[in-house]
């Protein structure tokens, strides 16, 4: 039976943000008008980041063109692009002196370069403005269009990451256009290009064991070098529901298979997410 999402273990208890540094940075988004991850997606790691004065920007908007099951995101049909929207992200990295940035979007499917003009405009801004910030981008699949994911390529950030999000078997039924293996391929084009790749899944909700180390060596296999490995958390009912919660010794021993099978990089732990301590992930 799928397990109780409003009855978490202990080991999932949420940190609620808190503290002079995580009220800063929820001003600055309000007063700016931007958009992050860490709410749009309902992260369960804000309360220590924003405490810590980070956050990961989430640009093109806040309304996505897909409505995976598993994504806390509102679906519908997006705004124009924001002309200030790099403007602001910028001003915000300054004042929260950040030396790591991470930035992902929405889908925009109805863009006719998915955004990717956008993305990369903001990454030449960053570069500009920040210097001596790192920077990692979590992108989308483009619709499988690489000559989109080459401009962003182009930019030369320090990571570029694409979430496979589950296993094959699972992939149709919780993400809705996205496909496992359009998503291997865009990662494969990332690592190609000598550029860090990087990429993640959610645990729980319903991969077995040996499907875990099969999407493992399909990573490793297309080059990938980071990955990220958390429990799925399911935001409301109407969402994909939770079929296990693994336990932490469980998650270890997934980080240490990881390492034997030659990730540079690996995060496994129930609360991990993509961005989550993603500054260790570019050295």
């Amino acid at each position: 039976m799928p397990a109780d999402y409003r009855r978490k273990p202990e080991w999932l208890k949420i940190k609620l943000p808190r503290g002079v540094k995580a009220a800063s940075v929820v001003g600055m988004l309000n007063d700016r008008c931007l958009h992050t991850i860490c709410t749009s997606g309902m992260c369960p790691n804000k309360g220590e980041c924003w405490g810590n004065g980070t956050a990961t920007f989430m640009i093109g908007g806040n309304i996505c063109t897909r409505n995976c099951r598993f994504c806390n995101v509102t679906t519908g049909h997006p705004l124009p692009l924001d002309p200030k929207e790099i403007d602001n992200i910028v001003k915000s990295i300054k004042e929260l002196n950040l030396k790591h940035a991470v930035i992902t979007s929405v889908d925009r499917d109805d863009l006719p370069d998915g955004g990717a003009a956008h993305w990369a405009s903001l990454i030449r801004a960053l570069k500009k403005e920040c210097p001596g910030v790192t920077m990692e981008v979590l992108i989308p699949d483009f619709n499988g269009d690489l000559s989109l994911v080459d401009m962003i390529i182009a930019e030369k950030p320090d990571v570029i990451s694409h979430n496979l999000e589950t296993v094959r078997r699972l992939s149709p039924q919780v993400r809705s256009k996205a496909t496992y293996d359009r998503s291997l391929s865009v990662i494969k084009h990332i690592a190609d290009s000598g550029i860090r790749s990087k990429s993640g899944i959610m645990l729980g909700l319903g991969e077995t064991p040996e499907e875990i180390y099969e999407t493992m060596d399909d990573l490793r296999a297309v080059g990938c070098e980071v990955m990220t490995i958390g429990q799925y958390l399911q935001p409301s009912e109407k969402h994909y529901p939770v079929q296990d919660y693994i336990h932490p010794d469980i998650f270890a021993q997934y980080g240490e298979v990881g390492r034997q099978k030659g990730f540079r990089h690996i995060e496994s732990a129930p609360m991990v997410r993509s961005s989550y301590h993603a500054e260790r992930h570019v050295h």
